[in-house]
């Protein structure tokens, strides 16, 4: 992966991680890797525990962020999930997939959240 592309994927992640905070959620886990996947952001919401997928794009060339999170993506998401909620317990709390698209135009980041995007 080139360098630019990692830049771009940490300016999204950084700027969902504060929507995120700014939205009065408290960000758990950033990046959490495993055998079988990653997710980039594990939060709390109320009473959910939210597993979020940040998708950062330069425009809309390709189609939107959000469309980049398919049926494979998906379930390797809900694998990394249920590991984590082996490791660290389900604390009580239900399970909710999140995806934030975060497009950069310029010195502007436009963030659309998109709570509940999937079913696990």
């Amino acid at each position: 992966m080139t360098e630019a592309r990692l830049t771009l994927g940490r300016l999204g992640e950084d700027a969902a991680a504060n929507y995120l905070k700014r939205q009065k959620m408290k960000i758990l886990e950033r990046n959490y890797s495993t055998p079988v996947g990653e997710i980039d952001l594990i939060v709390r919401d109320g009473r959910y525990l939210v597993f979020v997928e940040v998708k950062t794009r330069s425009g809309v060339g390709y189609g939107s962020p959000a469309e980049a999170v398919g049926l494979r993506k998906q379930r390797q998401i809900v694998r990394t999930a249920k590991w984590y909620l082996n490791d660290a317990g389900d604390r009580g709390l239900q399970p909710r997939f999140d995806v934030v698209a975060v497009i950069v135009q310029g010195n502007e980041l436009l963030i659309d959240h998109i709570p509940a995007a999937f079913d696990s």
